[in-house]
Protein backbone atom coordinates (compact mmCIF):
# COMPACT_ATOMS: atom_id res chain seq x y z
CA UNK A 1 0.00 0.00 0.00
CA UNK A 2 1.45 3.35 -1.08
CA UNK A 3 0.00 5.86 1.37
CA UNK A 4 1.66 8.82 -0.34
CA UNK A 5 -0.48 8.29 -3.42
CA UNK A 6 -3.20 10.19 -1.55
CA UNK A 7 -1.03 13.30 -1.82
CA UNK A 8 -0.95 13.05 -5.62
CA UNK A 9 -3.46 15.26 -7.49
CA UNK A 10 -6.32 13.34 -9.08
CA UNK A 11 -8.50 14.51 -11.95
CA UNK A 12 -11.97 15.65 -10.87
CA UNK A 13 -13.17 17.49 -13.97
CA UNK A 14 -11.52 16.25 -17.20
CA UNK A 15 -10.97 19.09 -19.67
CA UNK A 16 -9.04 19.32 -22.94
CA UNK A 17 -8.36 22.59 -24.76
CA UNK A 18 -6.57 22.83 -28.14
CA UNK A 19 -5.04 19.42 -27.59
CA UNK A 20 -3.78 20.25 -24.10
CA UNK A 21 -4.92 18.53 -20.93
CA UNK A 22 -6.27 21.30 -18.67
CA UNK A 23 -8.28 19.01 -16.40
CA UNK A 24 -9.18 20.29 -12.95
CA UNK A 25 -7.63 18.25 -10.16
CA UNK A 26 -8.68 18.09 -6.52
CA UNK A 27 -5.65 20.25 -5.73
CA UNK A 28 -6.68 22.90 -8.28
CA UNK A 29 -10.24 22.93 -6.98
CA UNK A 30 -8.95 23.50 -3.45
CA UNK A 31 -6.94 26.46 -4.75
CA UNK A 32 -10.01 27.88 -6.50
CA UNK A 33 -12.05 27.44 -3.33
CA UNK A 34 -9.34 29.19 -1.30
CA UNK A 35 -9.26 32.12 -3.73
CA UNK A 36 -13.05 32.40 -3.61
CA UNK A 37 -13.08 32.41 0.20
CA UNK A 38 -10.39 35.12 0.36
CA UNK A 39 -12.20 37.35 -2.16
CA UNK A 40 -15.55 36.94 -0.40
CA UNK A 41 -14.01 37.55 3.02
CA UNK A 42 -12.42 40.88 2.12
CA UNK A 43 -15.44 41.92 0.05
CA UNK A 44 -17.85 41.32 2.93
CA UNK A 45 -15.50 42.94 5.47
CA UNK A 46 -15.05 46.05 3.32
CA UNK A 47 -18.79 46.34 2.64
CA UNK A 48 -19.71 45.97 6.31
CA UNK A 49 -16.92 48.06 7.82
CA UNK A 50 -18.01 49.81 11.03
CA UNK A 51 -16.38 52.26 13.48
CA UNK A 52 -16.55 49.49 16.07
CA UNK A 53 -15.00 46.58 14.15
CA UNK A 54 -16.39 43.07 14.21
CA UNK A 55 -14.13 40.07 14.75
CA UNK A 56 -13.62 39.57 11.00
CA UNK A 57 -13.01 43.27 10.37
CA UNK A 58 -10.58 43.38 13.28
CA UNK A 59 -8.64 40.40 11.85
CA UNK A 60 -8.45 42.04 8.41
CA UNK A 61 -7.28 45.37 9.86
CA UNK A 62 -4.62 43.68 12.00
CA UNK A 63 -3.31 41.82 8.95
CA UNK A 64 -3.16 44.96 6.80
CA UNK A 65 -1.51 46.98 9.57
CA UNK A 66 1.03 44.26 10.27
CA UNK A 67 2.06 44.01 6.61
CA UNK A 68 2.31 47.80 6.36
CA UNK A 69 4.26 48.34 9.59
CA UNK A 70 6.47 45.25 9.72
CA UNK A 71 7.10 44.36 6.07
CA UNK A 72 6.80 47.59 4.07
CA UNK A 73 7.94 50.18 6.62
CA UNK A 74 11.27 50.91 4.81
CA UNK A 75 9.35 52.05 1.71
CA UNK A 76 7.17 54.58 3.51
CA UNK A 77 4.19 55.75 1.47
CA UNK A 78 5.56 53.93 -1.58
CA UNK A 79 4.82 50.66 0.18
CA UNK A 80 1.08 51.38 0.27
CA UNK A 81 0.71 50.27 -3.35
CA UNK A 82 2.11 46.82 -2.45
CA UNK A 83 -0.32 46.20 0.42
CA UNK A 84 -3.07 44.55 -1.70
CA UNK A 85 -0.62 42.13 -3.31
CA UNK A 86 1.07 41.02 -0.08
CA UNK A 87 -2.15 40.79 1.94
CA UNK A 88 -3.73 38.73 -0.85
CA UNK A 89 -0.64 36.51 -1.08
CA UNK A 90 -0.65 35.78 2.66
CA UNK A 91 -4.42 35.20 2.80
CA UNK A 92 -4.42 32.91 -0.25
CA UNK A 93 -1.56 30.73 0.97
CA UNK A 94 -3.07 30.51 4.45
CA UNK A 95 -6.48 29.55 3.04
CA UNK A 96 -4.88 26.85 0.84
CA UNK A 97 -2.97 25.45 3.81
CA UNK A 98 -5.96 25.37 6.15
CA UNK A 99 -8.39 23.95 3.59
CA UNK A 100 -5.92 21.13 2.98
CA UNK A 101 -6.45 19.98 6.57
CA UNK A 102 -10.07 19.10 5.74
CA UNK A 103 -10.40 15.41 4.77
CA UNK A 104 -10.99 15.03 1.05
CA UNK A 105 -9.32 18.32 0.11
CA UNK A 106 -5.74 18.24 -1.15
CA UNK A 107 -3.76 21.42 -0.38
CA UNK A 108 -2.21 22.88 -3.55
CA UNK A 109 0.73 24.03 -1.42
CA UNK A 110 1.78 20.39 -1.02
CA UNK A 111 2.42 20.33 -4.78
CA UNK A 112 5.82 21.62 -5.89
CA UNK A 113 4.40 22.83 -9.21
CA UNK A 114 2.00 25.14 -7.39
CA UNK A 115 4.55 26.58 -4.96
CA UNK A 116 7.06 27.01 -7.80
CA UNK A 117 4.47 28.97 -9.79
CA UNK A 118 3.85 31.30 -6.84
CA UNK A 119 7.60 31.75 -6.33
CA UNK A 120 8.21 32.52 -10.02
CA UNK A 121 5.39 35.09 -10.00
CA UNK A 122 6.98 36.81 -6.98
CA UNK A 123 10.41 36.68 -8.64
CA UNK A 124 9.15 38.26 -11.87
CA UNK A 125 7.26 40.97 -9.96
CA UNK A 126 10.35 41.82 -7.91
CA UNK A 127 12.63 42.08 -10.94
CA UNK A 128 10.07 44.11 -12.89
CA UNK A 129 9.54 46.50 -9.97
CA UNK A 130 13.29 47.05 -9.61
CA UNK A 131 13.80 47.68 -13.32
CA UNK A 132 10.83 50.07 -13.52
CA UNK A 133 12.12 52.01 -10.50
CA UNK A 134 15.82 52.24 -11.40
CA UNK A 135 16.02 51.34 -15.08
CA UNK A 136 17.86 48.30 -16.40
CA UNK A 137 21.33 49.77 -15.95
CA UNK A 138 20.62 51.26 -12.54
CA UNK A 139 19.06 48.05 -11.26
CA UNK A 140 21.99 45.92 -12.44
CA UNK A 141 24.49 48.36 -10.88
CA UNK A 142 22.58 48.28 -7.59
CA UNK A 143 22.96 44.51 -7.33
CA UNK A 144 26.56 45.01 -6.15
CA UNK A 145 27.19 47.54 -3.34
CA UNK A 146 28.79 50.72 -4.75
CA UNK A 147 32.34 51.77 -3.95
CA UNK A 148 33.93 48.34 -4.24
CA UNK A 149 37.13 47.80 -6.27
CA UNK A 150 36.26 46.46 -9.72
CA UNK A 151 37.89 43.02 -9.15
CA UNK A 152 35.72 42.53 -6.07
CA UNK A 153 32.64 43.86 -7.86
CA UNK A 154 33.31 41.57 -10.84
CA UNK A 155 33.50 38.60 -8.46
CA UNK A 156 30.39 39.53 -6.46
CA UNK A 157 28.17 40.29 -9.47
CA UNK A 158 27.70 36.66 -10.65
CA UNK A 159 27.39 35.56 -7.02
CA UNK A 160 24.56 38.04 -6.50
CA UNK A 161 22.89 36.93 -9.75
CA UNK A 162 22.99 33.32 -8.54
CA UNK A 163 21.49 34.49 -5.23
CA UNK A 164 18.69 36.25 -7.08
CA UNK A 165 17.92 33.11 -9.09
CA UNK A 166 18.01 30.94 -5.95
CA UNK A 167 15.27 32.97 -4.26
CA UNK A 168 12.28 31.45 -6.09
CA UNK A 169 13.74 27.98 -5.57
CA UNK A 170 14.03 28.49 -1.82
CA UNK A 171 10.54 29.99 -1.60
CA UNK A 172 8.98 27.10 -3.52
CA UNK A 173 10.79 24.26 -1.74
CA UNK A 174 10.31 25.67 1.77
CA UNK A 175 6.53 25.96 1.45
CA UNK A 176 6.14 22.67 -0.41
CA UNK A 177 8.34 20.65 1.93
CA UNK A 178 6.64 21.81 5.12
CA UNK A 179 3.10 21.23 3.87
CA UNK A 180 3.91 17.90 2.19
CA UNK A 181 5.73 16.58 5.27
CA UNK A 182 2.85 17.38 7.61
CA UNK A 183 0.29 15.57 5.50
CA UNK A 184 2.66 12.64 4.94
CA UNK A 185 3.00 12.20 8.73
CA UNK A 186 -0.79 12.25 9.14
CA UNK A 187 -1.19 9.55 6.48
CA UNK A 188 1.54 7.40 8.00
CA UNK A 189 -0.14 7.53 11.42
CA UNK A 190 -3.45 6.50 9.88
CA UNK A 191 -1.75 3.64 8.04
CA UNK A 192 -0.73 2.09 11.38
CA UNK A 193 -4.35 1.03 11.88
CA UNK A 194 -4.34 -0.96 8.63
CA UNK A 195 -0.83 -2.32 9.12
CA UNK A 196 -1.40 -3.85 12.58
CA UNK A 197 -5.10 -4.80 12.12
CA UNK A 198 -5.59 -4.37 15.83
CA UNK A 199 -8.25 -2.32 17.61
CA UNK A 200 -5.88 -1.62 20.51
CA UNK A 201 -3.62 0.35 18.17
CA UNK A 202 -6.36 2.78 17.06
CA UNK A 203 -6.08 5.26 20.00
CA UNK A 204 -2.39 5.90 19.31
CA UNK A 205 -2.66 7.11 15.67
CA UNK A 206 -5.91 8.97 16.45
CA UNK A 207 -4.30 10.86 19.32
CA UNK A 208 -1.19 11.44 17.22
CA UNK A 209 -3.28 12.83 14.36
CA UNK A 210 -5.07 15.25 16.67
CA UNK A 211 -1.72 16.57 17.90
CA UNK A 212 -0.29 16.78 14.37
CA UNK A 213 -3.39 18.57 13.06
CA UNK A 214 -3.14 21.15 15.83
CA UNK A 215 0.53 21.65 14.97
CA UNK A 216 -0.29 21.84 11.24
CA UNK A 217 -2.60 24.79 11.89
CA UNK A 218 0.36 26.60 13.43
CA UNK A 219 2.64 25.53 10.56
CA UNK A 220 0.09 26.74 8.01
CA UNK A 221 0.13 30.20 9.57
CA UNK A 222 3.91 30.32 9.90
CA UNK A 223 4.57 29.19 6.33
CA UNK A 224 2.14 31.74 4.91
CA UNK A 225 3.89 34.41 6.97
CA UNK A 226 7.40 33.35 5.94
CA UNK A 227 6.53 33.24 2.23
CA UNK A 228 4.92 36.69 2.41
CA UNK A 229 7.65 38.20 4.60
CA UNK A 230 10.42 37.05 2.28
CA UNK A 231 8.47 38.28 -0.75
CA UNK A 232 8.09 41.68 0.93
CA UNK A 233 11.79 41.82 1.76
CA UNK A 234 12.68 41.09 -1.88
CA UNK A 235 10.34 43.87 -3.04
CA UNK A 236 11.81 46.32 -0.55
CA UNK A 237 15.33 45.40 -1.63
CA UNK A 238 14.48 45.88 -5.30
CA UNK A 239 12.87 49.29 -4.78
CA UNK A 240 15.33 50.84 -2.39
CA UNK A 241 18.12 52.91 -3.91
CA UNK A 242 20.86 50.82 -2.34
CA UNK A 243 20.68 47.05 -1.87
Amino acid sequence: MNILEHLQPTTVVPLHLLGFDVSLTNSALTGLLAATIVVLFFYVVSRRAKPVPSLSQNAAEILVQFVRDEMLAPLGKEGESWLPFLVSLFSFILACNLLGLIPGLLPPTSNLNFTATLAIIVFLIVQTAGIVKHGVGGYLRAIVPPGLPWPVAAFLFPVEIIGQLARPFSLAVRLFANMFAGHAIILMLISLIFIFHNHFVIPLPVLGNVMILAFEIFVSLIQAFIFTYLSASYIVGALQTEH
